[in-house]
């Protein structure tokens, strides 16, 4: 009782402090993918240092100054390119990589969120617990896919990523997260693809942010003993990855029944509004008891003063 009367209180100061939905500054970055995009990363449309314009090259992006839309013309701007100099949402080609990614003004309280549908809504619970925990949201994923799932318009994670589906933010965010597994459970991925498909993906997250944290959220299911089936399977096959590889990571393979969340869904295997929001007030507080909340240095200067 004493839990379920702190995470209440919990609850009701997100929404009460507007950071629930994306107040207070926290804005949600929704890259979109390149329409018809099947090409690999290595040959992305546009010129190195060139940023692009029109409606596959990160049009609809959530913040910042609109890309333009009805063209694909690409435009250069002389030989090389300031990134510091181009608006919010546009696309750039980085030099160091060869890949097209967002320009995102401010990256230091960014955190890149890669998941499915349980992330993919402005008020998924993933989105809402890292909100909670200080942090604007870069979201790369759809409904749908997973580490070896794909939803027929995108690829799965890592393979979505390789050939440019989603596009990252240039800089350096703090923390990527990366959350699902439930579509591989549905649809019968075996532990060997999942594993092999979750490592491709964190060698590729290091590699393009080697000083970002990487935290892991498992699989939302009912639990191993009250029918959680696939879905919890998947979420402690997950836990095994992340432990092999040093990640943190958070388990969400009983949530559904550990919160008293199976009268919250939508349907068999998605919360309703308030079943999100339960969850995003639990994860917020355990990302801050594991030491992963954001805290902006200027504020907490200011509490000195």
């Amino acid at each position: 009782m004493r839990n379920a009367s702190a995470l209440s209180r919990f609850v009701a100061m997100m929404i009460a402090t507007g950071v629930v939905l994306g107040g207070c500054g926290q804005t949600s970055y929704s890259p979109a993918p390149d329409a018809g995009s099947s090409n690999a990363g290595s040959s992305e449309a546009g010129a190195v240092g060139t940023p692009l314009t029109g409606s596959g090259a990160g049009a609809a992006v959530g913040a910042g100054a609109p890309v333009a839309a009805g063209s694909a013309a690409k435009t250069r701007i002389g030989s090389t390119i300031d990134p510091a100099a181009l608006p919010s949402g546009s696309t750039y080609r980085n030099p160091a990589n060869g890949r097209n990614e967002i320009i995102v003004k401010d990256t230091s309280n960014v955190a890149v969120l890669i998941g499915d549908s349980q992330s993919e809504p402005s008020y998924g619970w993933p989105r809402q617990g890292l909100a909670a925990a200080g942090y604007k949201v870069f979201f790369c994923g759809r409904g749908g896919t997973g580490f070896v799932a794909s939803n027929g318009k995108t690829g799965n994670y890592i393979d979505a990523l390789q050939r440019g589906d989603w596009k990252l933010p240039y800089g350096t965010p703090p923390l990527v997260v990366i959350e699902g597994g439930g579509n591989d459970a549905a649809r019968g991925a075996s532990d060997a693809q999942i594993v092999s498909n979750a490592e491709r993906l964190i060698a590729s997250i290091q590699q393009r942010y080697p000083a970002a944290r990487i935290l892991m959220v498992g699989t939302l299911g009912r639990g191993a003993h009250y029918g959680g089936g696939r879905r919890s399977e998947v979420d402690a096959l997950l836990g095994r990855v992340a432990d092999r590889h040093g990640l943190s990571f958070v388990s969400a393979g009983d949530w559904l029944t550990r919160y008293n969340l199976t009268g919250s869904m939508a349907d068999r295997v998605h919360l309703n509004r308030q079943g999100h929001a339960t969850l995003g007030a639990v994860l917020g507080q355990r990302l801050q008891s594991m030491g992963f909340d954001y805290a902006d240095p200027g504020m907490v200067a200011g509490l000195h003063h």
